[in-house]
């Protein structure tokens, strides 16, 4: 059995940052995929930032050069720096990993972006 356990969310101005973290825990075999994604309510939950199969990075356009993923793989945990933050950016942010072709989800962190 797969974890994906996030931190780091919570309220920031808008400008401000913010760092997320996503540690995977348990049985952890061949990682394929891992990033994030978020959903605000009334929208559909959507891809924000991940490592692909290659080692290769996508980025949604709303983010570009204003966030950052990063990961340590000696502790399978990824990183998601997320700066000048704007209030659309608020939604709730899950992990999102492909461990050994199965798929899992964390549990969700809030980021609220208002001032």
């Amino acid at each position: 059995q797969v974890q994906l356990v996030e931190s780091g969310g919570g309220l920031v101005q808008p400008g401000g940052s913010l760092r997320l973290s996503c540690a995977a825990s348990g049985r952890i075999g061949s990682i394929l995929v891992m990033g994030w994604y978020r959903q605000a309510p009334g929208n559909q939950r959507e891809l924000v930032a991940r490592f692909t199969s290659t080692g290769n990075t996508n980025y949604a356009d709303s983010v570009k050069g204003r966030f950052t993923i990063s990961r340590d793989n000696a502790k399978n945990t990824v990183y998601l720096q997320m700066n000048s933050l704007k209030p659309e950016d608020t939604a709730v942010y899950y992990c999102h990993a492909i461990i050994t072709l199965v798929t899992y989800w964390g549990q969700g962190t809030q980021v609220t972006v208002s001032s």
